[in-house]
């Protein structure tokens, strides 16, 4: 074959000139069903800009962002210079070294996450294609779930919220349960916090009636005696999952629960290595195994994550919000599943970013444009970043 009878795409090295974190405390209010609740949440936005002009936007969030905004300023910035954005796996790889070289997690797993993020935004903007096709095109569209059921709606509210969710079209709903009844500061009896969660579950239960799927999430906030009994007291619910139900997502403790209740068992969203993944899938501990782009070390991990998961038969969903970014992950692999649609995280990004997709009937619709197919808003993000002691603590 003459390689005249093709036309070959040239791919130009994609030289990387700027890289830089914005830390943001952002004010979300949240408003439902005559209930409004104001509550800081913390992001960081990464901007990468190649020689060419490109540039890619990464995310992450649910951490200390100025502990990570210093990470990729101070550490990656520098690291990352004059590299191929395009070499996103060997990027990553001495990222990881440089930054969890015995094995570590936390802020760091958040600063390659954005990171990486942006780089795919670079590779499928030069490549002329949106970041789901680039990864594999599986679909053009994925399901949603929507996460509405917070601590500080009381029953009868969260009743009449679960029932608003159900008009608007949304057939798969998420509550909190156990909020944060083992840490120390709001520590209560936990035999009185999940009768009232079993309670609060099964009222949503009878108003929305079977054909809506209801998940949970404990947000890791209890031992493995009381996140079993919770479990028991739900089983004739028939939930969709029970997410994080255990502390530290105790690999040991969530396989034991797994075989002692018919509720199925999700987790993953706040891990940041891949042989954590690895225990959770060996251990049979989860049922829905749940990577995070913008936690879990961004695409390059989160592919390697779900190849895994593929290999055990074990269903993947995206938890812990950011659905915009994850996205992309779902709709481009075979084995994609559920989208998250936290409702204070979209409401956040609707605050910092434009162009984003609106789910219609359960569906998010990926879109056509090249890279991550929305931008941010660079004076929302700089007053944000000028002002992050306007909501409080950022620690939402």
């Amino acid at each position: 074959m003459n390689k005249n009878d093709h036309e070959f795409i040239q791919l130009r090295p994609q030289r990387i000139v700027k890289t830089k974190a914005w830390p943001m405390n952002i004010p979300v209010k949240v408003e439902v069903v005559g209930v409004s609740r104001t509550m800081p949440l913390s992001a960081c936005l990464c901007e990468v800009e190649t020689e060419d002009g490109i540039k890619g936007y990464g995310f992450t969030a649910i951490t200390e962002e100025d502990v990570v905004a210093s990470a990729i300023n101070n550490v990656i910035a520098p690291t990352v210079m004059g590299r191929d954005a395009i070499t996103t796996e060997a990027i990553w790889e001495e990222l990881n070294w440089v930054l969890t070289p015995r094995g570590q997690s936390g802020y760091a797993s958040h600063a390659i996450a954005a990171l990486d993020i942006a780089l795919w935004d670079i590779k499928a903007q030069a490549m002329g294609v949106p970041l789901w096709r680039l990864l594999g095109g599986a679909r053009e569209e994925v399901p949603v779930y929507t996460t509405f059921g917070f601590g500080f709606l009381s029953q009868e509210e969260l009743v009449a919220a679960a029932k608003h969710w159900v008009a608007q079209g949304n057939r798969r709903l998420k509550m909190t349960v156990a909020g944060e009844a083992m840490r120390h500061r709001h520590r209560r009896d936990l035999e009185a916090v999940i009768r009232e969660d079993a309670a609060r579950v099964m009222a949503v239960r009878d108003a929305v009636g079977d054909e809506v799927d209801i998940y949970i999430d404990a947000n890791c906030n209890l031992d493995p005696v009381h996140a079993f009994k919770l479990a028991k007291m739900l089983e004739p619910v028939n939930l969709g999952f029970f997410e994080e139900p255990v502390l530290q997502n105790d690999v040991r403790h969530l396989s034991e629960l797994r075989r002692r209740t018919t509720v199925r068992i999700a987790a993953g969203q706040n891990e940041g290595q891949a042989f954590r993944f690895r225990d959770l899938l060996v251990e049979q501990a989860v049922d829905i195994i749940q990577p995070n782009v913008a936690i879990t070390g961004g695409f390059t991990q989160c592919v390697r994550i779900a190849g895994m998961a593929a290999a055990f038969n074990t269903s993947i969903a995206n938890g812990g919000a950011w659905p915009f970014h994850n996205m992309h992950l779902h709709a481009g692999l075979a084995n994609g599943g559920l989208v998250e649609y936290h409702h204070p995280a979209v409401l956040l990004c609707e605050q910092i970013f434009t162009g984003l997709p609106v789910p219609e009937n359960g569906v998010l619709a990926l879109p056509k444009s090249p890279g991550l197919g929305f931008s941010p808003n660079m004076d929302a993000v700089e007053e944000f970043s000028r002002n992050p002691s306007a909501c409080g603590n950022g620690k939402g």
